[in-house]
């Protein structure tokens, strides 16, 4: 199998960090050329990262990683049970789209810089968006005194603890404190894949 993308990207390393957790060797396509006719082939939307297994084609990252999951069969990181997996899917669909949206100005102009995302009113209020949202993975994390979906570690938390990563990384103004989320992250620090891609990826 062969993934297209550079590691720095936070979509690229929920990747990484899952083969490293099912044992995958992929080959790699560290710096793809996006606007090339022959990558939008692979990807209309131009984006990375794109996998390659055996001529089969697929993007987006959470499904690229449900898919390796389901390849390898490991009903410990994705249940087959309907409601488990519906458990673990929630907080995937959850950290894509609402979690992801809070903190995607706030991060654009404070850690990369951009010219397009310097609205102070706008940073303002997706900070104090990020913030609330990592306080609803924190009471669920309270909740369950270990991983996102249970006592066990699953695939929901690559992507959340990605993105937790990224927020305790970020210069924010106002960071509540959180220790579930502080014990989150040192679980999550004795895994060799989240210190390759996570703790070692940048934010």
């Amino acid at each position: 199998m062969k993934l297209i993308g550079k590691s720095a990207s936070i979509n690229v390393r929920k990747v990484l960090w899952t083969s490293a957790e099912l044992g995958l060797e992929l080959q790699r396509e560290e710096q793809p050329d996006l606007a090339s006719a022959a990558f939008k082939a692979l990807n209309p939307n131009a984006l990375v990262p794109v996998l390659i297994d055996d001529g089969f084609v697929l993007w987006e990252s959470n499904t690229i990683c449900r898919y390796l999951v389901n390849r390898e069969q490991r009903h410990d990181l994705l249940p087959a049970d309907p409601q488990a997996r519906a458990r673990v899917e929630q907080w995937i669909d959850w950290q894509a789209g609402e979690f992801n949206n809070a903190w995607r100005y706030a991060f654009m102009g404070l850690v990369r810089g951009s010219a397009a995302h310097q609205d102070p009113v706008q940073i303002a209020a997706s900070v104090a968006a990020w913030h609330r949202h990592i306080g609803i993975l924190a009471a669920r994390l309270e909740a369950t005194g270990a991983y996102v979906a249970g006592e066990a570690f699953t695939l929901a938390d690559i992507p959340l603890g990605l993105s937790v990563h990224r927020w305790r990384a970020a210069p924010l103004p106002d960071r509540p404190v959180l220790p579930s989320i502080d014990a989150y992250l040192r679980r999550l620090g004795e895994r060799p894949g989240f210190v390759r891609y996570g703790l070692d990826g940048g934010p």
